[in-house]
């Protein structure tokens, strides 16, 4: 299956974004305070900015970030865990179709930001004031692609660019696509923590 996407990860659209967690708006935090990845198997994925490409894979995982305003590290470790360990790719050997992670496989992974996964309804208009403002979200960002290069392969985690018009194009593979959240602030410690199990 051959997929196109618009992403259009840009500061314009923050000129009116509210600060209602941070301002004390809720008496207490939100219940689905969390990071979102979506991610998706694919046989090869690309990243155009203004007609150029700029970041390139052949088989592994495409991954759309969300930041929420009051994400942390312990939700950058989860995701990046999970996905890294994630085992959506088939072993030729056993015939098993759910065993090997994209490390496993020595696949590639492309990281793209894409604030809108924070998109609520108003009517007809999206509103995205949970996403982090674009200022904290895109050296946070840039933490996450480094944590993903550091825990697998430099040269095999590539991403997009922050705050561009982006066309991602992708062929996924199956197709296959899951929807990762970071736990709730209280548990994401022991939830990094937790060692990923490898038993069937």
């Amino acid at each position: 299956m051959h997929i196109n996407i618009l992403s259009k990860d840009c500061s314009c659209m923050w000129e009116e974004k509210t600060r209602r967690v941070l301002n004390g708006e809720f008496s207490s935090p939100p219940s689905r305070i969390t990071m979102k990845a979506v991610v998706q198997r694919v046989a090869s994925a690309s990243v155009e900015v203004e007609g150029s490409t700029v970041s390139a894979i052949g088989p592994g995982l495409l991954v759309l970030v969300g930041i929420h305003d009051l994400d942390t590290d312990s939700d950058a470790d989860y995701i990046c865990r999970k996905v890294l360990n994630m085992r959506l790719f088939p072993n030729e050997k056993t015939g098993k179709t759910w065993d090997q992670s994209v490390m496993q496989k020595n696949y590639e992974v492309l990281l793209v930001s894409q604030f809108t996964l924070y998109g609520i309804m108003k009517g007809n208009k999206p509103d995205f004031h949970v996403a982090m403002a674009p200022d904290r979200a895109k050296s946070f960002y840039a933490s996450l692609v480094e944590r993903f290069q550091r825990s697998y392969k430099l040269e095999s985690v590539k991403d997009g660019v922050f705050g561009a018009m982006m066309k991602v194009n992708l062929v996924n593979d199956g197709p296959v696509t899951m929807q990762l959240e970071s736990p709730n602030s209280s548990r994401c410690t022991n939830d990094v923590a937790e060692p990923e199990k490898t038993s069937n």
